[in-house]
């Protein structure tokens, strides 16, 4: 687990803590930020997990290098059943977790921006079992709206 400082220092490092950069970080104000390892072929990992009776997924935030595949594992060490809805190009992924289980899903994230995911189950949501995947990187140039440079910090 990660210091308000530290944690604060990854936001801002990330550009996720003010407007116009990532805008991200303000938005999710509690829980843990984490990178995504990538492997040598590109394809980025990480494990999100349901710590026992928080209803909070940790990391709250995962941060992707750039676009494309990353493998999750993810886990529900709750006593209580959760879900998970993940965000996916072409189709959303959707893991159901039984108490102290786990799952796996790989997901095609190809575009920059930020991604939300929840557990849709119940009143989960409701109750805080939501992040996002931020995905950094530019839009490529044919993807760009024909519209004048928005003013970056």
């Amino acid at each position: 687990m990660t210091s308000t400082q530290e944690r604060d220092d990854l936001l801002s490092e990330l550009g996720l803590d003010a407007q116009n950069t990532a805008a991200i970080g303000r938005v999710l104000g509690t829980g843990n930020i984490e990178r995504a390892t990538e492997r040598p072929d590109g394809t980025m990992e990480a494990t999100i997990r349901i710590n026992e009776d928080e209803i909070a997924w940790d990391p709250a935030i995962l941060v992707l290098p750039h676009g494309g595949k990353v493998e999750l594992t993810v886990i529900n060490d709750d006593k209580n059943t959760h879900a998970c809805l993940l965000p996916s190009n072409g189709d959303k992924k959707f893991l159901w977790l039984l108490n102290h289980s786990k799952g796996r899903a790989t997901l095609d994230l190809d575009g920059p921006g930020y991604y939300w995911y929840s557990s849709p189950g119940g009143n989960d949501e409701g109750r805080g079992l939501t992040a996002a995947i931020v995905v950094l990187g530019e839009v490529p140039p044919e993807a760009r709206l024909d519209r004048p440079d928005q003013p970056r910090r």
